[in-house]
């Protein structure tokens, strides 16, 4: 598949790396032949590349939203029409105090709004990039918890989450994003009580 990463952050840097070993992937920035942006190509191997976020947009058929919240809409209307692509929301409103940053509603659903004609699907969202890039506790892997208003979008990308070597845990419709941001939330708040990032959730069934 075509993917395109908007946002060469930690987050975003860590699921392009790998996702590029199985997927062509266009890292989108800004400063596209930058350093730090050459480094990363370099870093993910020939099934990367680093294009301005709008080209990158174009060229995807999976948009991967790793971009601070507070320019992720700026970051969605710039690219141009996104009707017909798969967007995976890894955003997360942080507000003063740890709280979430929307009054109500959820990120995901904003970006829904501001994108239409694309489904969008919430995850990567709950957990470190460190996870990303090491899901495995022990003999246990980290779930990973998406949502989306679309069947077959929320197969493609809990394919992509298997193909990571975590466990894809479907929460339901997008309107369940806010619970997901909530607990994205939680997780940090355990990495500044913990002083650690090594920590992920796992869901238990009998």
């Amino acid at each position: 598949m075509r993917i395109a990463v908007l946002g060469t952050g930690n987050i975003g840097a860590t699921l392009g790396r790998r996702l590029a070993a199985s997927h062509q992937v266009v890292f989108g920035t800004r400063t596209p032949q930058s350093q730090e942006a050459l480094a990363l190509v370099a870093a993910a191997g020939p099934g990367a590349r680093a294009d301005s976020p709008r080209e990158a947009a174009a060229a995807g058929e999976i948009v991967v939203l790793a971009t601070p919240w507070a320019a992720t809409l700026d970051v969605v209307r710039a690219a141009g029409s996104l009707a017909g692509k798969l967007i995976v929301d890894c955003t997360n409103p942080v507000g003063p105090g740890l709280r979430h940053g929307l009054r109500e509603g959820s990120a995901a659903e904003a970006i829904a709004a501001a994108a239409p004609g694309a489904q969008v699907v919430k995850a990567f969202n709950t957990a470190g990039f460190e996870v990303f890039a090491d899901p495995r506790f022990g003999s246990e892997v980290a779930s990973l918890f998406l949502c989306g208003d679309d069947a077959a979008a929320k197969q493609t990308v809990a394919g992509l989450v298997r193909e990571l070597g975590m466990e894809p845990v479907d929460c339901g419709p997008l309107a369940e994003a806010r619970r997901l941001e909530e607990l994205a939330l939680f997780w940090i708040s355990l990495a500044v009580r913990e002083k650690g990032r090594g920590h992920a959730f796992r869901l238990l069934r009998r």
